[in-house]
């Protein structure tokens, strides 16, 4: 009996998350979002996706912001709000706003988390949600001969009590504000909160909501994932970045800089935008890493079950000879991987033939949703750099199928006598692979 179509869909998608699921139980996220999110239309949504995540054992810190809401209490007092370089300068008066605003925004907030709804995720559940004076905070002082007043920096992360809540099983929701030792109550952006806590916390990711679906190229496509270095070279063209992309990018490259493993930028108008952006291997945003998402490595014994998925498909139709699970552990040492964020892509490996300095590139198979982003490439490169390390002077390749890609890369057709003979010995004339060969 075969399932509808849309139930297959969900399977599948469901069978794609598993293994995020599995890895983030019990990681700290530490997800930034302005006031924006917290009054727009999508905030409950939001509030029942924090709920399923905390359900899924994440360890959630949220940190609101409330910029809109404190210009609102601005208007309605009569002040004139200051900005100096994209940061508020805080009087006394405008200090009272922002108390004001904060404690409003956060009430809401707290009420969209702790309600529990029919026939959504967070129908049954109870989250708990706890805060504390968890900042202690400096004044930003005088810039440019701008006073900043009650305008302040983070001095320091009071770690060890966000994680005791955490360990209970918490969520922990933080104001921007901060207090100093002698007793003044300081305002401070929500992104540079975001950023210090998870840094002190060594999160697993630090996530912000904001206006726009991540960093664009010059032609305005989405880039899905940068390292700190581009993401450097990006700031540099401000042009590029929307109001909020320009706040929250810095804090993304010095959290990976300093150790969080990723840093993420969602739209903050994508329904269910986190948990595309989280469960899904495309994602729906940009991510920031320290290095490259995707890696080139000596394959090892854990990843024969990822290799085994990736050729299986490409041997039932014929493009590749079959090889036992057992072949393969004996010559895993043979193969190298392609991975991208801690999933296995792509394949291929190196069969020398010390004697003729050459070798035989065998195995080259890319998972079939992400053959046209260049990893093949990618991994044909590093092959024939494993190559040229090893002392071998040529690579040859036997095909049925994919004789034009090869070709394509510099690869010529030669004649079975120009195979090892060792080689040649062993060829499957029933097969009639056709040969290519390079000059390393």
């Amino acid at each position: 009996m075969t399932a509808p179509e849309s139930t297959r869909h969900y399977v599948s998608w469901f069978r794609q998350a598993a293994p995020y699921i599995h890895a983030f139980r019990g990681r700290t996220f530490v997800i930034g979002f302005d006031g924006e999110v917290a009054q727009g239309a999508l905030a409950q949504a939001l509030a029942q996706d924090c709920n399923l995540l905390a359900a899924l054992g994440i360890r959630l810190v949220l940190v609101h912001g409330a910029r809109p809401q404190i210009e609102a209490e601005l208007k309605r007092r009569d002040l004139k709000a200051r900005y100096h370089k994209g940061l508020r300068v805080t009087d006394a008066a405008a200090l009272e706003c922002v108390k004001s605003a904060m404690g409003v925004t956060r009430l809401e907030i707290e009420a969209l988390l702790s309600q529990g709804l029919p026939n959504t995720p967070m129908a049954g559940a109870h989250m708990r949600v706890t805060g504390g004076n968890f900042i202690t905070a400096k004044p930003v002082g005088v810039v440019d001969g701008i006073d900043f007043q009650f305008t302040g920096a983070v001095r320091k992360i009071i770690a060890n009590e966000i994680s005791a809540d955490l360990d209970q099983q918490n969520v922990v929701l933080i104001s921007p504000i901060g207090v100093s030792p002698a007793g003044e109550i300081f305002n401070l952006s929500m992104e540079e909160v975001a950023e210090a806590v998870a840094i002190s916390l060594k999160a697993e990711k630090l996530i912000f909501l904001c206006d726009a679906p991540g960093v664009t190229d010059g032609r305005g496509n989405l880039v899905e994932a940068i390292t700190a270095d581009e993401a450097e070279r990006v700031l540099k063209k401000p042009k590029r970045l929307t109001e909020d992309l320009g706040l929250y990018l810095p804090c993304c490259m010095r959290a990976c800089r300093a150790g969080v493993n990723r840093a993420h930028l969602v739209d903050r108008d994508i329904d269910g935008g986190l948990l595309l952006e989280l469960f899904t291997h495309e994602g729906v945003g940009t991510v920031i890493t320290r290095d490259p998402l995707a890696r080139l490595r000596e394959a090892m014994i854990d990843d024969v079950a990822a290799i085994v998925g990736l050729i299986a498909p490409l041997e039932a139709d014929g493009t590749l000879v079959r090889r036992g699970r057992e072949l393969l552990e004996m010559e895993i040492d043979r193969f190298s991987v392609l991975e991208h964020d801690g999933v296995v892509l792509g394949c291929a490996a190196l069969y020398p033939f010390s004697k003729d300095k050459a070798a035989e590139l065998a195995c080259l198979a890319i998972d079939a949703e992400h053959r046209r982003v260049g990893y093949g490439e990618q991994l044909l490169q590093y092959m024939e750099t494993r190559a040229r390390k090893a002392g071998l002077k040529r690579l040859f390749v036997l095909t049925t199928r994919t004789a034009h890609w090869f070709l394509e890369r510099g690869y010529k057709e030669v004649g079975v006598d120009l195979l090892p003979s060792r080689k040649r010995e062993l060829y499957n004339w029933h097969r009639r692979s056709k040969v290519f060969g390079k000059t390393l």
